[in-house]
């Protein structure tokens, strides 16, 4: 596995992620972080919105201490901020908390207040992307946590792949598990889940755009109740 990001190119860092992805398809969750590591080093880093700990677990296994970054958006549940704290205290990673450069107060005055509701494209654009676009500044690749079941619209999720948005290489370890998989792995090596997914939150975000959902539906069912947005644009 010798392809290196060593091109400026788009185009050709693009078919580089291709080729990786191809050859990845079929490896477990481990082998494609271990090929990120060896690949990026330092440049590269875990997200997770802490619905559960299992990425930054599972590649904090395999980098300990490894970067995990957190956008708190000010508006996140209780309970969210409480499972960043217990994943930051029980795995071995480097937990980065990063925030808007706007507060929730400050959004609210120069935009109206409860914009989540009148432009939810552009909170999430205030909130979630903006402060990510800039966390990821110092690293050449990155990794989530989406997996193709969750929503129609990642069925077709590479393992490896080009980010258009943070114009970075852009890892997906888990995105042939299931969710069978992922509760394997939670009860296997004991990780800590948010609290809201056993009150049957299937997704976490922000707490006046998160509500339960029913067990035949989606993770998109749980986000945007009020809208037919189905991603914050992060992964869009």
């Amino acid at each position: 596995m010798t392809a290196t990001f060593s091109a400026t190119g788009v185009h050709e860092r693009r078919e580089s992620a291709t080729v990786v992805s191809a050859r990845l398809e079929h490896a477990p969750a481990e082998q494609i972080i271990e090929w990120a590591v060896e690949t990026f080093g330092h440049r590269f880093c875990v997200t997770s919105s802490m619905t559960d700990g299992v990425l930054s677990h599972l590649a904090s296994r395999v980098a300990p201490g490894i970067d995990v970054l957190f956008v708190d958006t000010g508006l996140h549940l209780v309970e969210t901020l409480g499972t960043r704290d217990a994943v930051a205290a029980t795995t071995v990673a480097n937990v980065v908390t990063l925030s808007p450069r706007i507060t929730v107060r400050g959004q609210a005055s120069q935009h109206g207040p409860r914009l989540w509701e009148r432009d939810p494209d552009l909170c999430c654009e205030l909130r979630k992307v903006q402060p990510l676009d800039q966390g990821l500044e110092p690293y050449d690749a990155w990794a989530a946590g989406r997996r193709r079941e969750e929503t129609r619209d990642r069925v077709v999720t590479p393992v490896v792949g080009w980010d258009d948005i943070t114009q970075k290489v852009k890892v997906s370890p888990l995105a042939r598990w299931t969710s069978a998989d992922v509760d394997r792995y939670i009860t296997e090596h004991d990780v800590v889940v948010n609290p809201l997914r056993f009150d049957g939150y299937p997704s976490v975000g922000c707490w006046p755009c998160t509500r339960s959902a029913q067990p035949a539906e989606d993770a998109a069912a749980g986000r945007w109740p009020r809208s037919d947005k189905a991603e914050c644009g992060i992964h869009s």
